[in-house]
């Protein structure tokens, strides 16, 4: 079994930022906070099973190997997280997530620690990063060679709602990540950033030297953490990369992982689990914002990125990170499609006839956001290669017609 440490992390939530979509209230179920403090109880009992079964003797994560690389995953329970979790694993390296599963699933680590169940490859450490004395203890009994960090909340509207909890877990804590690599010498640096970080830009794509000019909390935060990795790494021989993301959708193509946010959390979410529910009639429809706006039909056009790429473009990142160079790259397609378009994607993906209401547009909304991707093709030869929007959303759509709770309770996955 997986070895796991009992201490506390701000895991990644899946990252939503789309535009002229409001996600239906869903059907509201009896005794809700019964059920929510039965999970957590299930959480907290899987999670000693978990460590009672650690490997005993001195940890392999506890040493640096020749020829092995030791990356922290912060939020690797989370939906990006867990899919740069599998593919690192897949390209041999060591890894450790550290995750608080605020918002990741345990079930995403139980599925990878069965994928690779050898000692030395992948631990898992239940921790808070807000919690500055527990991170730097982890780093402390672990041989970390580079830093992956996803963990943060991520939700646009949540944000605007509870800015204070957003500077916090995302900027504050980003501090306490590079205090502790630099008290144990970690120099390699992996920033999961946002396209959020340019607001509003009136010229499209949007390309690495575009005004960041954030408009939202999630935005401000995450551009905030991004100032105080540049400011550091000025002085130091850190090698960082900062990848700005777009609208991130799609699933493993084995079938091995999915997107699962907490029921709770349901009415933040992208636009793919919003159509999703609405194909499973979790909700009754979806409500589209906008229909005229200056594109070809009148929708808002976004940028899809399928999370498999995007993986891919984090490996390759890693791969290409030196020291003293930093290197800031958008991660995108390059083509937008419009809302509209993405919604009869998805009944197609789904052969679900979704019901669709189209309303007048939401105030702040604006018309297109897509990303120039020259860069990072032409500086760490990466491209996307999943841009069949309907396929993305098939293989998505799969996994969620085999996992309609998600990832399941603890006890359910361990019977």
């Amino acid at each position: 079994m997986l070895p796991v440490n009992r201490i506390r992390t701000q895991p990644r939530a899946s990252r939503s930022w789309f535009s002229g979509m409001d996600y239906t209230d869903s059907r509201r179920k009896p005794h809700f906070l019964a059920k929510v403090l039965m999970v957590a109880v299930l959480t907290a009992i899987c999670i000693i099973i978990l460590k009672q079964s650690g490997h005993s003797g001195p940890s392999p994560f506890s040493r640096h190997e020749p020829g092995i690389t030791h990356v922290l995953v912060t939020g690797g329970a989370g939906y990006i997280g867990s899919h740069a979790t599998l593919r690192l694993l897949k390209d041999k390296y060591r890894v450790t997530i550290l995750d608080n599963l605020s918002r990741g699933n345990l079930g995403a680590v139980k599925v990878l620690q069965e994928q690779f169940p050898q000692p030395g490859r992948l631990q898992f450490i239940y921790a808070d990063l807000g919690d500055a004395k527990a991170v730097n203890q982890i780093f402390s009994e672990n041989a970390f060679d580079a830093v992956m960090h996803f963990a943060a909340v991520a939700y646009v509207g949540e944000s605007t709602l509870d800015p204070l909890r957003y500077y916090h877990n995302i900027t504050s804590n980003t501090l306490v990540v590079l205090e502790a690599m630099a008290a144990h010498g970690v120099k390699t640096l992996i920033y999961s950033s946002t396209c959020a970080t340019y607001g509003q830009p009136e010229k499209m794509p949007i390309t690495e030297e575009t005004t960041q000019a954030p408009i939202n909390p999630y935005g401000k935060a995450k551009k905030m953490a991004e100032d105080i990795i540049l400011d550091f790494s000025k002085n130091n021989n850190m090698a960082v990369m900062i990848l700005r993301y777009f609208n991130v959708i799609g699933s493993d193509p084995e079938g091995r992982l999915g997107e699962a946010p907490r029921p709770e959390l349901r009415e933040h979410g992208r636009i793919s689990g919003a159509c999703f529910d609405a194909a499973l009639g979790i909700i009754p429809g979806l409500k589209v914002k906008g229909t005229d706006y200056s594109t070809e039909d009148g929708t808002c056009i976004r940028d899809y990125i399928d999370v498999t790429d995007l993986v891919d473009a984090h490996v390759k990142a890693l791969d290409n990170a030196r020291p003293k160079k930093v290197g800031i790259y958008n991660v995108g397609t390059g083509k937008g499609r419009s809302v509209r378009e993405f919604v009869e994607a998805c009944k197609k993906a789904t052969g679900i006839e979704i019901k669709v209401e189209y309303l007048s547009r939401r105030p702040g909304d604006y018309a297109e956001v897509y990303s120039n991707p020259s860069k990072i093709n032409r500086e760490l030869n990466w491209s996307a290669q999943y841009t069949d929007l309907e396929q993305s959303l098939r293989v998505a759509w799969r996994w969620q017609k085999a996992h309609r709770n998600g990832y399941g309770s603890p006890l359910a996955m361990d019977s």
